[in-house]
């Protein structure tokens, strides 16, 4: 079966090349009151290059928007674990919700979607990298999931938490429950979780190999391609992934490769000799 797999963040926000308009569409949900996003996008370096008196007003940047998205996050997160998981203990549950949540992951995340892009910041922050800063992604996307639920509700909130946050790792929250939680990599590290299920299998290590890139120096796209061994000399494309830098590539790839394993246990026994069509 093949699936596939967009370009990083495919899903694009409305008129991003024109920050001072009010967008109205993200990832799919359509905004009633626009402001809202414009403000979950908005740093506070912006406003305070551009007023510094709106410093005093929290309502001029996305920090009080964080605050909110945090408490929506925790709550979608634990009932999808609730009712994923309605046999684990309260302790397991709370080690995959700390995962989920995690500055690290989020920042990971929308990495993934690409919402550094996204980013209203001041001159010093984006000549500094803001828009590649994981702890700025990381309450980025906490302000989002504010605007989201402010504007849609809950559902719209969890509609989007679901689809980027918890679902590309569910194959690892599952490994994680049933090993023991014994492989080496956090959630959000695939391609340590891809390694150790491939040395259990007795299937040698992962090949990653630069298949294209594209794009000026400034916003390269990157394709990457992961590869096993075939027992014969040759090589089997699992998965192949985009991503702005080759690292995430590389995870979006292990990815795509780890869910095809765990839905499709003949694989890896019947690879000798197989023509396998990559995941992408």
């Amino acid at each position: 079966m093949r699936t596939r797999q967009g370009k990083t963040g495919t899903s694009r926000l409305q008129q991003a090349s024109e920050p001072q308009q009010p967008a109205t569409q993200f990832f799919g949900h359509v905004f009633r009151q626009p402001d809202l996003l414009k403000r979950a996008l908005t740093h506070r370096s912006l406003s305070y290059e551009t007023n510094p008196d709106a410093l005093l007003d929290p309502a001029s940047d996305n920090e009080q928007l964080e605050f909110v998205g945090d408490a929506v996050l925790g709550l979608v997160v634990a009932e999808s674990l609730f009712r994923r998981f309605s046999g684990s203990r309260e302790g397991e549950l709370t080690r995959l919700r700390a995962s989920l949540v995690s500055r690290k992951h989020l920042g990971e995340v929308a990495a993934r979607i690409d919402l550094g892009r996204l980013l209203r910041l001041g001159r010093g922050e984006e000549q500094s990298g803001g828009r590649r800063k994981p702890a700025l992604l990381a309450n980025a996307i906490e302000a989002v999931i504010a605007a989201l639920y402010l504007d849609g509700g809950l559902t719209a909130a969890q509609r989007f938490i679901e689809k980027h946050i918890i679902e590309p790792s569910m194959p690892e929250l599952d490994l994680a429950l049933r090993e023991g939680n014994t492989f080496s990599g956090a959630i959000g590290d695939h391609k340590s979780a891809l390694q150790e299920y491939l040395q259990a299998a007795g299937a040698g290590q992962p090949q990653y190999v630069l298949t294209d890139q594209t794009g000026p120096d400034h916003r390269k796209s990157f394709r990457v391609e992961v590869r096993i061994d075939d027992g014969q000399g040759g090589t089997i494309a699992l998965a192949e992934s985009e991503g702005t830098t080759k690292k995430l590539a590389q995870q979006q790839a292990a990815r795509l490769a780890f869910e095809r394993l765990r839905a499709d246990d003949d694989l890896l026994g019947s690879r000798s000799g197989s023509a396998t069509e990559v995941v992408r």
